[in-house]
């Protein structure tokens, strides 16, 4: 278990389970909920996993609560054409989760991209995401070369 006390909820919402501390079975869960819910591209839905208060890190933005991580994910989504995501569990402990991902997207251009990355997760007592530090790298990609599909399993190696 980790040393750092959990966060605490920011609100008295419903719990949002699994919640931790995570087994290796909640974790996965937990991951699998989030691929699904971010290749909906429904940024209020995505939004409602996190607490009120979050923090995030993406790439070199940084956010402060749900109204900002909306308008991002909109920015984002409209850029990032024919967004699919495929997450996978790295390490779990306590109330973190670290995962790796691949997604694949199109610019307004046509130009395909991979992007990798790694996110750092950190939840409060009732299962909201309290904590999301991401760090990503964008490669061009032609179509031929696709290869994420959500759901299906490990990520192909790199």
């Amino acid at each position: 278990m980790s040393e750092n006390p959990a966060p605490q909820p920011a609100d008295a919402a419903a719990p949002r389970p699994p919640l931790p501390p995570f087994t290796r079975e909640t974790a996965l869960q937990k991951v699998q909920a989030a691929e699904d819910a971010w290749n909906t591209r429904d940024p209020e839905r995505v939004a409602g996993a996190y607490t009120p208060d979050t923090i995030w890190r993406n790439r070199d933005e940084h956010l402060h609560g749900r109204d900002e991580v909306i308008a991002f994910l909109r920015r984002k989504w409209e850029r990032e054409r024919a967004y699919r995501l495929r997450k996978n569990l790295w390490a779990f402990d306590g109330h973190r989760i670290a995962v790796r991902f691949q997604y694949e997207w199109h610019d307004d251009s046509g130009q395909w991209w991979r992007s990798y990355g790694n996110e750092l997760w950190e939840f409060d007592d009732l299962g909201y995401m309290a904590r999301r530090e991401a760090s990503i790298n964008d490669v061009p990609i032609g179509h031929d070369e696709l290869r994420v599909t959500p759901g299906e399993g490990e990520l192909p190696t790199f």
